[in-house]
């Protein structure tokens, strides 16, 4: 047995240091074969390695540098050829199927598609939960709705317009066959490679196959010229930045598509930087955390390998991040936004005498503009703004009125504000906050504390407010047991991981809901408590609604003004709002019920689920508060939302004092723990 280990030891480093020399190889001739190169591969493998082989779970790793031109200058892989699942990503490979038919004129971008309540799948996306059946668009929308917001329903519309077996098909001829799509989203029993489907989920591809991919693409050479500019502006328009994006900074281009499911995390994109960019995947599966949170293991590994990486780039090629407004070639097209679509749109209406509406959003009427112009000038009549049509628009107006001469503007007195002031409360990236004394209720500080703001999971705390005041009344309620429903099972984001059959205690799926903040968990609480609040409740859609009634009921009560309740989880919706004021007001209350702070406060918790199939497992629950691993924090809640950013309530003891500190659109998960410490020390400060 100790000869195998040795084997598979002496294989692996040969199987590195063969990469290695392929990777140097792989340089086109300008870059020379010598110690520069060299010396950055193994950099990089210095930097990648001891995080990679640190992380509990089975990852692969590919990369490319290239320069400004988009040729080579070096790549490196860790088990770059390992077939993997891809989850989401897979819908980046059925992108450039669509665009091949597209360009073979087969199919158009301007079909239409019709939604139908059998297309309607579970997961990410807007169309299920937001568009009703016989809703008609075109297949651009569609495809922009797969890779923007990852939409699966969207996905199999795409799918079925392409057909199933065309991507799988088309990268068998690109000779990369482990590059497939099985099924459709959320439908195995279309699959048409059931083992595969069984061995890695809805996709599988290697991440030597997704950078081989992104690099043609970068290169403008997948599909067509015009094809990848418009695949890559999808990518760009990406809204998903749990991965790779995680940890680069804000002014950072990245064109990219991601994928997660419960044991795999996937992401591939090209990372833009002044002097070239980087295209990179990272594929993992097999976790140990298969948390929903902002900091879930992968993600982070995935956030901490692209900013390294981009660093190092940064450091070696070049000095300064490039140009914001998501293209750093500054070619514009339908769905662009930024201060350039802005200047388009102003130029646009002084060379053609129209009044497109200056909102820097690039769509139908700014591109009926720019198609306009190119006839007019004799270019080609694409709705892309390129490097021809930029040089033919001429100097770019950039404001609504004229900019005064530079000698006006530079003997302008620009006003300065006030000096720091040592004992003000420190900066913070939150949109608003609120620091208050637990017990007396005395505002310590605040920003913009009565503004009404998405909330995204604090919810939770009105949801366990109204059970817990229910176990008040009778302590026997904690004690009734709760069967999920496919209903609560189905909810999106972050889970209690209860199955739907499953059974246990409305007292322990509060931990569930309140710790690893089950968005399911407060589907099937509404559902089984609802009726406690409103009679002739026959089904558990009324059941649901009548809870999040009560629930605004209770924010009436307690004197939250600015507060309405849409869902008892938290997830977006419009009319779904709450105000750091308000949200501690709530927290204050509900600490005085007998549960709650030995809940809230509460790292982990196991819990044993039957079925009514028969079957029990149990299931373990870890509190997403990162402040409850240091000495005197209570905990509370936290949340977050693409629509509310990073939320916490924090709740925090010094002796016989307590102080609540609320966030509400933090710039990042960490930096909503840097925000409440700060405060929490400043607050001190002031209530000692």
């Amino acid at each position: 047995m100790l000869n195998n280990v040795r084997a598979s030891c002496r294989s692996l480093m040969r199987a590195k240091l063969l990469a290695v020399l392929l990777a140097l190889l792989a340089c086109p001739p300008h870059i020379a074969f010598g110690q520069t190169v060299a010396s950055e591969v193994k950099q990089i493998a210095a930097l990648l390695e001891p995080l990679i082989e640190s992380h509990q779970g089975d990852v692969a790793v590919a990369l490319r540098v290239l320069d400004e031109q988009g040729q080579l200058r070096y790549e490196w892989n860790y088990q770059g050829e390992r077939v993997m699942p891809t989850a989401s990503l897979i819908k980046l490979p059925i992108m450039i199927e669509a665009y091949r038919q597209i360009v073979a004129g087969t199919i158009s971008l301007d079909d239409p598609v019709q939604l139908t309540e059998e297309d309607k799948v579970p997961g990410s996306g807007i169309l299920t939960e937001h568009f009703s059946p016989g809703a008609v668009f075109k297949l651009r929308d569609a495809i922009r709705l797969m890779i923007r917001y990852s939409d699966n329903t969207a996905t199999n519309l795409v799918i079925k317009r392409i057909g199933l077996p065309a991507t799988s098909q088309l990268m068998v001829q690109w000779q990369m066959p482990e590059t497939q799509l099985h099924s459709l989203v959320y439908r195995r029993d279309t699959s048409i490679a059931p083992d595969r489907s069984e061995k890695y989920g809805l996709g599988s591809t290697t991440a030597l196959d997704m950078v081989q991919l992104l690099t043609r693409l970068q290169n403008r050479q997948l599909v067509s010229e015009q094809a990848s500019m418009e695949m890559r502006e999808h990518l760009l328009a990406c809204e998903a930045r749990s991965m790779l994006p995680l940890q680069l900074p804000a002014d950072c281009a990245i064109a990219h598509k991601s994928g997660a499911v419960n044991r795999s995390r996937t992401d591939a994109g090209i990372v833009s930087f002044s002097g070239g960019s980087v295209v990179l995947c990272v594929l993992t599966d097999n976790n140990a955390d298969t948390s929903w949170s902002a900091d879930n293991a992968a993600q982070v590994l995935g956030g901490t390998i692209a900013k390294k990486v981009y660093d190092f780039c940064v450091q070696q090629h070049g000095t300064s991040p490039p140009p914001p407004d998501n293209q750093t070639d500054k070619t514009l097209t339908l769905g662009a936004t930024g201060l350039m679509v802005e200047s388009l749109q102003r130029t646009l209406n002084d060379r053609l005498n129209q009044n497109l509406s200056i909102d820097g959003d690039f769509g139908p009427a700014t591109q009926t503009a720019v198609r306009q112009f190119q006839s007019a000038k004799g270019l080609s009549p694409t709705g892309i703004v390129d490097s021809g049509t930029w040089q033919a628009l001429g100097e770019l107006i950039t404001h609504d009125e004229p900019v005064a001469a530079p000698e006006v503007v530079n003997a302008e007195v620009i006003p300065r504000s006030a000096g720091l002031d040592p004992w003000g409360p420190p900066a913070v990236t939150a949109k608003a906050w609120v620091a208050v004394d637990g017990k007396t209720g005395r505002i310590l500080g605040d920003k913009e504390p009565d503004c009404q703001l998405a909330m995204a999971s604090t919810t939770k705390v009105m949801t366990a407010y109204l059970i817990l005041e229910l176990a008040m009344q009778d302590p026997k309620v904690l004690d009734e047991v709760i069967t999920f429903s496919q209903n609560a099972d189905d909810t999106i984001g972050s889970t209690s991981s209860v199955r739907a059959g499953e059974q246990l205690p409305a007292g322990e799926l509060l931990y569930g809901l309140l710790l690893p903040s089950g968005n399911d968990a407060s589907v099937a609480l509404a559902e089984h408590f609802g009726g406690r609040f409103a009679e002739n409740i026959k089904t558990p859609a009324e059941s649901y609604s009548a809870f999040v009634d009560a629930m605004n009921a209770k924010a009436v009560e307690l004197g939250l003004a600015n507060t309405h309740f849409v869902n008892p989880h938290g997830l977006t919706e419009e009319k779904h709002f709450s105000s750091a004021t308000d949200l501690a007001k709530l927290a204050a209350a509900g600490l005085r019920l007998p549960g709650m702070r030995a809940i809230v406060s509460c790292q982990q918790r196991g819990c044993r689920l039957t079925s009514v199939a028969g079957y029990s497992r149990n299931v373990l629950w870890k509190n997403t508060n990162q402040l409850l691993s240091r000495q005197g924090f209570v905990g509370m809640k936290t949340g977050t939302t693409t629509a509310a950013g990073a939320c916490l309530i924090g709740v925090g003891t010094r002796g016989d004092s307590e102080i609540i500190v609320v966030l509400l659109g933090s710039a990042s998960s960490q930096s909503r723990y840097v925000d409440a410490e700060n405060l929490f020390a400043w607050a001190w400060r002031l209530s000692p």
